[in-house]
């Protein structure tokens, strides 16, 4: 079964799935998202990659799924987590994600 992204509020992360039967938690983006009157902002702040499944290009899969959600929900993305800053680094479609005068808080 291929791997898949799916939100879970309930632990404030989104959790990639994988192995055979495709509930395995393989790793997490953890998240907190705040909400003020005029914006919804998520702020990634922690991701993980069990080392069983290290190489197989799961933290990529991870960020894009978590990050193509939050441009589909309208939320702002604040990528306090290295690996999310990182990955937003070397795919700059996302950038837009970050509002603009915070981006440089950020290096982006």
């Amino acid at each position: 079964m291929e791997p898949q992204v799916a939100d879970r509020p309930e632990k404030t992360r989104y959790e990639v799935l994988a192995g055979d039967d495709g509930t395995e938690t393989a790793g997490f983006a953890e998240y907190f998202l705040s909400e003020d009157e005029s914006e919804v902002e998520i702020a990634f702040i922690h991701t993980e990659i069990d080392s069983r499944f290290a190489g197989r290009g799961l933290g990529g899969l991870l960020a894009r799924g978590a990050l193509d959600d939050a441009r589909t929900r309208g939320l702002h993305v604040l990528p306090y987590c290295p690996f999310i800053r990182g990955w937003i680094r070397k795919h700059p479609e996302y950038t837009d994600l970050v509002p603009e005068t915070r981006r440089a808080r950020f290096g982006l």
